[in-house]
């Protein structure tokens, strides 16, 4: 391990000053997950599993979402492709807390949907700040800062709303993102290397779509049929639209597929846990200490992190999220808080290096002109895992209680991981 790395790397003005935008701009919704999810339970009077299906709505709108703005932030630039979010992110986390449950479902469906992309931006940057050996250790540093973000956002969340202010909470959640969006448009981190200009990228997308419609301009088709029959013109574009859409998708391989399983198997684990810590210390009457367990799962997630980022050789991300799952079953036995503290540390050791190793990995398989858009569907799955996980821990923890939680997310991790890497152990063999 070499954590001289780290120095070398802070010593990098632009990558040190992405990373901390970043931190700054995510904990906002950091703090969203525990204040939406208790204005649900505690205020409007909706047991967990609402809470649930509730923050799946959010987090499937995210994942429709993040590929189209990856892609923007690809074509346009990243200041034109902010703007919808940072109107979004003021109106709709304003109105969310002033209506029924019915009517915040189709909302928050939709503030997912716009939500500021600042995951897939700031990984989308540091592929292009960091090189070689370095993107590892400057995943590893944006996945630290995140856990930073995880100690402070939930546990003031978990504050203002224990303190009945979840409706005054939610509102500050909108307008702290919207400033963090109009931040990160001042900054305006690079997304390509020198010399790949947003205007080289449109011209290129513009000449691929002309090529596209040259080969069977569908406004063109009477004039055609004067010279070839109607079914060769058909013929000749959907050619051209299978072309079009194979090109647009070459990046997406076998392997990147199966890092995307292992976002979205992260994302269920991860936010199952969070709910499963919330209900456990809300059913005892410590709701007020969630925050405690929360920084010993996120500590332990940055000192995983630092430990892996200092590595001279990366670990499969699956092997690592299998980890990670198998040790989140413990946590079902621990019934006080200071113990589910303690044993939050297992798995909490391998949140950060599961993340930094995936993204790595896509950043180094996918090229820059599509990367924004791999990054954009790379937490559409990590979502898609978080939509999954909120209301299956919910299900159970309505079932079973508070350990169901823990359970049924860890569990399903595990199971996700044998099948993917018996998946893997078969196509090697089929290979050879």
């Amino acid at each position: 391990m070499n954590f001289a790395l780290y120095r070398e790397l802070l010593a990098i003005q632009p990558i040190r000053r992405l990373l901390l935008v970043g931190m700054v701009a995510r904990i906002p919704h950091s703090a969203a997950g525990v204040l939406l999810t208790l204005h649900i339970v505690l205020t409007l009077g909706q047991g967990y599993a609402a809470a649930g299906a509730a923050a799946a709505v959010m987090t499937i709108g995210i994942a429709l979402g993040a590929p189209w703005r990856g892609r923007r932030v690809d074509t346009v630039g990243l200041r034109t492709a902010l703007i919808p979010s940072v109107i979004s992110e003021t109106v709709i986390w304003s109105v969310v807390p002033h209506v029924s449950y019915q009517w915040l479902l189709p909302l928050v469906f939709v503030g997912g949907l716009l939500t500021l992309p600042i995951f897939s931006v700031v990984r989308q940057s540091l592929g292009v700040l960091a090189e070689g050996d370095q993107r590892r250790t400057a995943f590893a540093l944006d996945a630290i800062t995140t856990e930073f973000v995880f100690m402070i956002g939930p546990a003031a969340g978990a504050v203002v709303a224990t303190s009945g202010h979840t409706t005054a909470g939610l509102t500050v959640v909108g307008v702290a993102t919207s400033l963090s969006g109009l931040f990160l448009m001042w900054f305006n981190p690079p997304t390509r290397t020198q010399g790949l200009t947003v205007e080289c990228a449109e011209d290129e997308q513009h000449a691929a779509e002309a090529a596209v419609v040259s080969t069977a301009p569908a406004h063109l088709q009477e004039a055609a049929a004067e010279l070839a029959p109607a079914g060769a013109a058909t013929s000749a574009a959907q050619r051209g639209l299978r072309g079009r859409l194979a090109g647009g998708f070459a990046w997406f391989t076998a392997t990147v597929a199966a890092l995307f399983a292992v976002a979205a198997g992260a994302g269920m684990v991860l936010s199952g846990t969070d709910v499963g810590i919330v209900a456990a210390l809300q059913s005892g009457g410590h709701q007020s200490e969630i925050g405690i367990v929360f920084v010993f799962w996120c500590a332990a997630s940055v000192v995983g992190g630092l430990i892996y980022g200092a590595m001279h050789r990366p670990i499969p991300p699956a092997i690592l999220l299998l980890g990670m799952a198998a040790l989140t079953l413990p946590m079902a036995f621990a019934h006080d808080t200071w113990t589910l503290a303690f044993v939050s540390v297992l798995p909490g050791l391998l949140c950060a290096p599961v993340l930094s190793a995936a993204s790595e990995k896509v950043a180094d398989l996918v090229s820059e002109e599509r990367r924004g858009e791999a990054m954009g569907w790379y937490g559409s799955a990590l979502t898609a895992g978080v939509a999954l996980g909120s209301p299956l821990a919910g299900v159970f923890i309505d079932v079973m209680g508070s350990s169901g939680g823990f359970v049924s997310v860890g569990t399903a991790g595990v199971v996700l991981c044998l099948v993917g890497l018996a998946l893997q152990q078969h196509r090697r063999r089929a290979a050879v």
